[in-house]
């Protein structure tokens, strides 16, 4: 009778998980369905809790010209998603004594001439804090299109003023990541695509991520695309500006290899616990963005009645995307999109209510 009454009790909850699953999937397919339809670009969806991803799903089509649907193994330019890529691999290179996120940017780019860029620090490129203004010249429609890391900052070194005082304000800017691309190089002594292969993708099992390069073949590929009056155009690499530049935002990859990235980060298998939690503090306030701030590659989300979250965003050509992980609750949510013209904030708030009337982001 005891045995009966405890397989009955095993069953109940075993039916209440379920029965708790299916609203939750339910949920979270409603929101991206009402965004993404079948024959248009759309998204992949991934949502992990503790080790076990709870949803994953793709919404529309990856290539247009072939009609080969989204799913979790479709690779897209996560965009400015990169970036924390690029800093963990400086922040790797900074624990290994080969370089201090303290060094003054002219240790490392000594034709830097001006006074000003003693005062800027590896720090400041991490956090968007330099000064620097992105001034580079977008006359040369090929230069724009085709440019790479080195070329894309040159202008660097013969600026006359900076925009504000090394430290002291926000603004978020593509070349000073640009920078980080020569100086992982040169403190590694590695070039940087080999670095990253070697010492974060491969430890990460990321094995099939990489970044962008004319020619090269990018697995399950999707294409970025705008909407336009009489449906869909693709933009991405040659229609639009500086794909091929490589540390702030020149990665392909999918959301089942994100979750390897994630593992790694959770596991302090790159860097140090102590160091991922300084990259993860705030440094600066962002000003366009409502209880924000940035760290070292991440913005960092701290709005009442959440705990604090740490996310990026990434734009290019039709490539929208946001990867948002709540460290201490263990939960990442990634929303891949080839496509640019949703509210992605909208739906990034939607995922985090879902997430609290679950009761897991307490």
């Amino acid at each position: 009778m005891f045995k009966h009454l405890l397989l009955a009790s095993f069953s109940l909850l075993i039916l209440n998980s379920c029965m708790k699953n299916n609203t939750f999937n339910s949920s979270i397919d409603s929101i991206f369905k009402e965004e993404y339809k079948n024959n248009e670009p759309g998204a992949a969806v991934l949502i992990m809790k503790d080790d076990s991803v709870v949803f994953s799903k793709g919404y529309g089509i990856a290539d247009m010209s072939t009609m080969k649907k989204i799913d979790d193994n479709t690779f897209f330019n996560i965009a400015s998603v990169s970036k924390q890529f690029s800093a963990i691999a400086t922040l790797m290179l900074h624990e290994e004594g080969k370089l201090s996120i303290e060094d003054s940017i002219v240790k490392w780019f000594p034709d830097f001439k001006a006074d000003f860029f003693q005062k800027i620090k590896i720090k400041h490129l991490l956090s968007h804090t330099s000064g620097i203004p992105d001034s580079r010249d977008r006359s040369n429609r090929e230069f724009v299109l085709k440019a790479k890391d080195v070329e894309s900052y040159s202008y660097i070194k013969d600026l006359k003023e900076l925009n504000f005082e090394p430290g002291t304000s926000y603004e978020y800017m593509n070349p000073t990541f640009q920078l980080l691309y020569t100086l992982v190089e040169k403190a590694s002594g590695m070039p940087f695509e080999q670095f990253m292969h070697e010492k974060i993708f491969s430890p990460s099992n990321m094995s099939h991520t990489l970044y962008f390069e004319e020619g090269r073949i990018i697995p399950s590929m999707a294409h970025g695309y705008i909407k336009e009056e009489n449906g869909f155009k693709e933009y991405d690499y040659l229609e639009e500006s500086f794909f091929a530049t490589k540390a702030d935002g020149g990665i392909y990859t999918s959301v089942n290899e994100f979750i390897e990235w994630e593992k790694a980060l959770r596991n302090y298998s790159l860097i140090s616990k102590d160091l991922t939690d300084i990259a993860h503090a705030p440094k600066i306030t962002v000003t366009d963005l409502p209880n924000t701030s940035y760290g070292y590659g991440w913005f960092i989300e701290e709005k009442p009645g959440f705990p604090q979250k740490v996310f990026h965003t990434g734009d290019n050509g039709g490539f929208q995307i946001y990867a948002a992980r709540y460290p201490k609750q263990k939960i990442l949510y990634l929303i891949f999109a080839n496509r640019n013209d949703k509210n992605r904030e909208d739906l990034a708030d939607k995922i985090d209510q879902v997430l609290k009337k679950e009761g897991w982001l307490n």
